[in-house]
């Protein structure tokens, strides 16, 4: 065997442990999901409270520190949220990064999202769905139009009306992760919904861990079977949030993830 070769088959096999520890040991160390009725935002803690009607949008600030529950009032909503760094919108969330660094395309109470500089936008503190999708990406006129037989707001037009309002256009859009929409794969690898997965009263907390200007959409996902769609109202809560100190779950949930926080703290250092 070549030098060449012996490095190849070295780097593979260190590939493969990392790979089986990040999906394999790290899933079992995150925390249980949050209990439908618990984990209440103590009122001296909330900043702001709004109510987004289905097919409409809301766009929310962050700082470091706070974090944004986002309510599925009804169990038929899915909410596509993207976000820029406030001081630096050329940074902004990343999806395939999030799913690779994690080695998963799960989210859920525990993990975090990142962003095209590899640092934590974002982390899940509470979270009672677990259902929630990196991949597929939010709705368009073509698939508003197939779910509901109308031209009816869609979250591509939503992210196009967000941006232009805060300065920015199509190019500064990211892929979007869209919460309470059970995505999973099935055998030959194409896309499915998973039934039973949703309920009125799911919540996720997304605590930030820089400040953001985030977009929240709340229009049904592409895969969402309703014929016709049939989404209701979300409820964002902009609250005051626990600090990520050392022992926490998302900070301490892979080597990665513990990488990723201490390159974002030397941002605020």
């Amino acid at each position: 065997m070549s030098r060449t070769q012996e490095q190849i088959e070295a780097n593979r096999r260190r590939y493969e442990e990392l790979r089986a520890a990040g999906q394999e040991s790290v899933p079992r160390g995150l925390p249980e999901p949050s209990e439908l009725d618990g984990a209440a935002v103590s009122a001296d803690a909330v900043i702001h409270r709004e109510q987004v009607p289905a097919g409409w949008y809301a766009t929310v600030r962050l700082r470091r520190g706070e974090a944004l529950r986002i309510v599925d009032d009804t169990g038929r909503s899915s909410v596509s949220v993207i976000g820029w760094r406030e001081e630096d919108t050329s940074e902004r969330i990343n999806c395939a990064d999030t799913v690779k660094v994690q080695w998963s395309a799960v989210i859920a109470k525990g993990r975090v999202i990142l962003s095209d500089m590899g640092r934590v936008l974002l982390s899940l503190i509470e979270d009672s769905s677990g259902a929630h999708d990196l991949l597929v990406g939010g709705s368009t006129p073509a698939s508003t139009l197939a779910a509901s037989g109308t031209t009816m707001r869609n979250t591509q037009e939503n992210f196009l009306l967000a941006a232009s309002k805060i300065g920015l256009d199509v190019r500064d859009i990211p892929p979007c992760v869209t919460f309470f929409a059970p995505v999973s794969l099935d055998d030959a690898g194409r896309f499915r919904w998973v039934e039973g997965r949703k309920r009125p009263g799911d919540f996720v907390d997304l605590r930030a861990e820089m400040n953001l200007v985030m977009v929240a959409s709340n229009c049904p996902h592409p895969l969402d079977p309703a014929r016709p769609a049939a989404p209701g109202p979300v409820t964002l809560i902009r609250h005051r949030a626990r600090a990520a100190g050392p022992d926490d779950p998302c900070r301490t949930a892979s080597p990665e993830a513990a990488r990723a926080f201490a390159f974002t703290d030397r941002l605020f250092a």
